[in-house]
């Protein structure tokens, strides 16, 4: 007889000074949100209106600490693909949410990580398919901990970094966005109602490339510190 869990637990986010946890409710991202990379994957950063995807809130792998946690390289893939991106937890839900209000629902900023089948994902463009099965691996969505923007502020500058062993991959800086944060929350919450817990995976610079079995990978943001990810 199949037996129904009543209230499964909450995936939750780590807090930076704080005993509390973050309850993630969806995982949001957004697309080629940096020029050079959208070039790198041959698109024209100026023509291209933003767009989004999601990963199921469970492909998150939350990385707290110094040392290297393992990370699982998933099957049906050669071509395993690191993006490092920041990432903005939502506090505060709504529609249609003006411009000028959309950073009073933003709680904080976390190091993030948008991991991608690339060959799965070459494939389904090439049939116009969906991105599902190259963006939603088991833990494609590593994160490191929360960090509140009443400590922080709202970064809109600063290195955005992923360096696989001693070799840095990516370099870019947050200031380069095409699409601002206030402006991805202003247009996400459009087609979505918005809520508590939400995040927003908010697009990588250029740099980006396969990772392998035995390698770590070291992403960092200006001011957001750094998570590490040993493949396995």
């Amino acid at each position: 007889m199949l037996s129904v869990i009543p209230n499964p637990p909450r995936i939750a986010l780590p807090i930076v000074g704080s005993d509390d946890l973050f309850p993630v409710r969806r995982v949001y991202c957004v697309g080629r949100n940096y020029a050079a990379h959208a070039r790198e994957m041959g698109k024209d950063p100026d023509r291209e209106p933003p767009f989004f995807f999601m990963k199921p809130a469970d492909t998150l792998q939350i990385v707290t600490g110094d040392a290297a946690v393992d990370h699982p390289y998933p099957p049906r893939t050669e071509n395993y693909h690191f993006e490092v991106e920041m990432v903005a937890a939502l506090s505060v839900g709504g529609r249609d949410i003006p411009e000028a209000d959309a950073l009073h629902h933003v709680y904080g900023y976390a190091v993030g990580l948008d991991m991608t089948r690339r060959d799965v994902q070459d494939e389904a463009k090439r049939l116009a398919r969906p991105w599902d099965l190259a963006k939603s691996a088991d833990a494609s969505a590593p994160i490191g901990p929360l960090h509140p923007a009443d400590r922080i502020g709202h970064p809109v500058r600063g290195a955005i970094t992923l360096a696989v062993d001693a070799t840095e991959r990516q370099r870019g800086d947050l200031s380069e966005m095409i699409w601002s944060i206030p402006e991805q929350i202003a247009l996400l919450s459009t087609y979505f109602e918005l809520h508590p817990g939400d995040l927003i995976f908010t697009g990588t610079p250029s740099g980006v490339g396969a990772v392998g079995r035995g390698e770590t990978m070291t992403a960092a943001i200006e001011g957001l510190g750094a998570i590490r990810l040993h493949v396995v």
